[in-house]
């Protein structure tokens, strides 16, 4: 956790003829949430990020024919801790953002949109985040708000989407789930094709998969997923996909992780990933494309084992 009193200041003075090496120092301080106490004297609070950051920015400087220090810096009067604190207060970008959440109306949303406007709002929350070195009830607030207006546009735009259930995880035998029969909802997305590629790969490389129009066509011995009523859906925050994880043990990898937070983001919402738009748009064509659902999760498996590789270069992906 970060002190109340320990800060680190960059003091940094370039030429006058640097214009984009000052224009590029003002837009990485604040894209980081660094505070400025007069020009060329920037405030963080201390510790691992603004020690990279702030060393970084300084060795830019240099580079660029200026001066940097980086000092430590404790305030002799406690209440000036205080009253640096409040230069990094961004309540009053939450209650904006707050605000344009609470009255939006997705369903005037154009429907080639939502999904764009949606991700935006998003995106627009992690950025405040990133700059917000004293998260508090304000961050809770705008994180709880989103979540409301996402809920509300999957009921809209996507109304078979599942409830989550509350339900405790338990820790299951993947040799027990072996040559099983799956089943979920026909015309899979992002988080069923994230999940039957999960159970192909990691769980089940014998599975069968059947693809339903009711959950009431699910027939008894078949493992349904990612439906009301199915053994495997959205579990408290979790979507399938991360219920599987964590149901199978298989949150010890770092690729599977992080195609979870991915493949979060893109079903319910949450913190943006880098990687979101371009599968996106895969999934997108290929879901256009390909009308049989069995070659559609074929496709979209090689997909995913493309990214897999990709976010872990130097591991086995076998």
């Amino acid at each position: 956790m970060l002190s109340n009193d320990q800060w680190m200041l960059l003091i940094a003075s370039l030429p006058t003829a640097q214009t984009a090496a000052r224009m590029r120092l003002w837009r990485a301080l604040k894209a980081t949430g660094a505070a400025t106490l007069r020009d060329g004297v920037y405030l963080m609070p201390d510790g691992a990020l603004a020690a990279d950051v702030l060393s970084a920015l300084a060795d830019e400087v240099r580079q660029a024919g200026g001066d940097a220090w980086l000092l430590s810096a404790v305030p002799a009067d406690p209440q000036e801790s205080a009253g640096w604190r409040q230069l990094f207060d961004r309540s009053a970008d939450y209650a904006e953002l707050i605000s344009e959440v609470r009255d939006a109306d997705p369903s005037t949303w154009p429907a080639s949109q939502t999904t764009r406007r949606m991700q935006a709002l998003w995106r627009r929350h992690a950025q405040i985040v990133q700059t917000d070195h004293f998260p508090g009830e304000s961050q809770r607030q705008s994180q709880a708000a989103l979540e409301t207006l996402q809920t509300a546009l999957l009921r809209l735009t996507s109304p078979d989407e599942p409830h989550p259930s509350e339900a405790a995880l338990e820790r299951l035998p993947v040799a027990d789930y072996v040559g099983r029969t799956w089943a979920t909802r026909r015309r899979p997305w992002v988080d069923r094709l994230a999940s039957a590629w999960l159970i192909r790969r990691c769980i089940d490389p014998q599975a069968t998969f059947r693809w339903i129009e009711t959950p009431e066509q699910c027939q008894a011995g078949w493992l349904g997923f990612d439906f009301d009523g199915a053994h495997f859906s959205h579990t408290g925050p979790r979507v399938t996909y991360e219920t599987l994880l964590a149901s199978f043990g298989l949150e010890g990898d770092a690729a599977l992780e992080r195609i979870g937070a991915l493949v979060h983001f893109l079903d319910v919402g949450g913190v943006p990933v880098a990687q979101a738009p371009g599968i996106e748009a895969a999934l997108a064509g290929l879901r256009e494309h390909l009308t049989d659902d069995d070659r559609l999760l074929d496709a979209a498996c090689a997909v995913f084992d493309g990214l897999r590789r990709a976010l872990t270069p130097s591991e086995s992906t076998a």
